[in-house]
């Protein structure tokens, strides 16, 4: 089960909605939602969650590009909604990096042309392979009050209930919980 929402800091406070992500199909798609819950281009935050898997900051500030974090990569990569997130420079890879092995150049059925050769170069799929830590700009609410230890500490069960407390937002988050 998922949760989104958009966080907008306006003049009054924080104004919080929900968002329904099933039309996002790319970061910038999530950005330009983002930047239409806040005319004046003041900060909002795009926060995401899977049922105490993992849970993702978008910062988007007027026309910067976004910033991202996200608590476990790993667990983030096998859904729809965290595979918006984890971009190739997130992920530190060349843009276009494959994931994985290519399957319709394997041979499958146990012959010799199947099997990896022993010379073959070490980064394949291991250095491709996404990890179960954090991964993003970790300083991402340094300056509303979450600092990068505070935020790698949280756990994805209730780590946006805690950012939304310490932005004094945590009523309007709830309304729309």
């Amino acid at each position: 089960m998922y949760f989104a929402a958009l966080l907008a800091r306006t003049e009054d406070g924080w104004e919080a909605s929900d968002t329904e992500l099933d039309d996002v199909e790319t970061l910038s798609d999530l950005a330009d939602l983002a930047r239409e819950a806040s005319p004046d281009e003041d900060t909002v935050l795009v926060l995401i969650e899977q049922e105490d898997a993992w849970f993702g900051v978008v910062r988007v500030d007027g026309e910067d590009d976004p910033r991202i974090y996200v608590s476990d990569a790993a667990a983030a990569q096998r859904s729809a909604y965290g595979e918006l997130l984890l971009t190739d420079e997130l992920l530190g890879r060349e843009p276009g990096a494959d994931d994985g092995p290519d399957l319709d150049s394997l041979d499958l059925d146990g012959t010799e042309d199947g099997e990896p050769d022993e010379d073959d170069d070490e980064e394949g799929t291991a250095a491709d392979a996404v990890p179960h830590s954090p991964v993003g700009d970790s300083e991402i609410l340094d300056d509303l009050g979450i600092g990068e230890k505070e935020l790698r500490a949280l756990d994805a069960e209730d780590a946006l209930s805690t950012i939304a407390e310490a932005l004094g937002a945590s009523e309007v988050l709830e309304t729309v919980r």
